[in-house]
């Protein structure tokens, strides 16, 4: 198969349809099958499209099969249904794209002693951003994915809220979408459960997808092995950090560890301390290849501050500070807090009753309801600069 630039015209040869032009991404998955099909019955003129974002041999993965919504057999999969279902379907090569913005800010925030959320980065640089191209070059008017959100105009905005399936819900890997690219988006799949679109594949003779199983591994590191993944992507690594130590919270010295992009905060196993007692990373410091280590309720904090905003459902922090339901990872219901706006683009979010966990290079979502307030990704925790430049000392 050969994948490279494809040129539309606005005025390419489609049939006009009464509910506009919608081009759908279409993974292969049952989620994007279904949502095209589902566009199509409802009386929209379907467009598919599937864009390939990497390569398995580039990733570094060692599992020996390929994974994911970029292989051959999902790229078959999305085409087989758009030609049985009648509508035109394209693939398109963004791999330059996608590994200049995803690749590199993934490696990039390790390095920094973060942990990354390629998903969320994907969705606010690079899908949506590839959507919108092509849909203007095919004269679409709007672009669909299979994504479980709901998506309503309010007050001259476009608002993102839970899906109805709140066990499948992805409004959290959504926050970073312009208003721009929501005002031309459609949800089709945000008020059904997971258990409903499954039926609707069998019942519409979707038979290749309407089992398959849901993918939760990042796409690009397709056996689920980051440290393998920065091991091939940084010549040297493991040298240039191996040594570093683990630290209790008062400093003392505890052990080695491998380097500190290794581990996350959070993380308990495979820290091969002989400390007699359940021992999680608590706090992870890149200047000086410290890992402090600290008991279960070490891992509770309070407050965070987040940068690299985007507001959903007002343009700013109603009054400068509000009560929301903050979620700091994907799949976290979330709980009460106080978001604060400090500045055009940074908040605060104090939770009274803490939480676990709190990770840099995480985004902090914050809702109101089921409503996306605004998102950012989690730069501080509890942790003021001062204290960071003086551990350099």
């Amino acid at each position: 198969m050969v994948y490279g630039p494809i040129h539309f015209t606005k005025y390419d040869t489609f049939t006009m349809n009464s509910k506009g032009r919608v081009l759908v991404a279409m993974s292969g998955g049952v989620d994007s099958s279904v949502a095209a099909v589902m566009l199509a019955e409802q009386g929209y003129e379907v467009i598919g499209i599937t864009m390939k974002t990497w390569d398995y041999h580039r990733s570094g993965g060692n599992s020996g099969k390929e994974t994911g919504c970029c292989t051959v057999e999902s790229m078959n999969d999305a085409r087989h249904i758009a030609v049985n279902h009648g509508f035109k379907h394209f693939i398109v090569d963004i791999r330059e794209e996608f590994g200049d913005w995803v690749i590199d800010r993934f490696v990039e925030d390790y390095l920094e002693g973060r942990t990354p959320n390629p998903c969320v980065l994907c969705n606010t640089h690079i899908k949506w951003a590839a959507l919108m191209k092509r849909a203007n070059n095919l004269g679409c008017d709007f672009i669909a994915t299979g994504h479980y959100a709901q998506i309503r105009e309010e007050n001259s905005r476009f608002v993102i809220s839970r899906g109805l399936d709140r066990s499948k819900d992805q409004s959290y890997a959504l926050w970073g979408v312009a208003q721009e690219h929501l005002a031309r988006t459609i949800f089709p799949l945000g008020g059904y459960s997971k258990k409903e679109i499954r039926q609707i594949a069998q019942d519409h003779g979707l038979l290749n997808v309407a089992n398959k199983p849901d993918s939760y591994e990042i796409c690009f590191v397709p056996d689920d092995d980051y440290r393998g993944f920065l091991k091939n992507r940084v010549e040297g690594l493991e040298d240039k950090v191996k040594g570093g130590t683990f630290v209790d919270k008062d400093g003392n010295v505890l052990g080695t560890h491998e380097g500190y992009p290794f581990y996350t905060i959070g993380q308990r196993r495979g820290l091969n301390l002989p400390m007699g007692k359940p021992v999680y990373v608590t706090h992870i410091n890149p200047y000086t290849n410290t890992i402090t280590i600290g008991e279960k309720e070490d891992l509770i904090e309070t407050t965070l501050t987040a940068k690299e905003l985007n507001f959903i459902k007002y343009d700013a922090v109603p009054k400068g500070e509000m009560e929301i339901t903050g979620a700091i990872r994907y799949n976290d219901d979330g709980a009460i807090g106080t978001l604060t706006q400090l500045g055009e683009d940074e908040i605060k979010v104090h939770f009274p009753t803490g939480r676990e966990a709190i990770t840099p290079g995480q985004a902090i979502v914050c809702y109101e309801g089921d409503d996306v307030v605004a998102g950012g990704w989690i730069k501080k925790v509890n942790v003021s600069m001062q204290q960071e430049m003086d551990s350099l000392v």
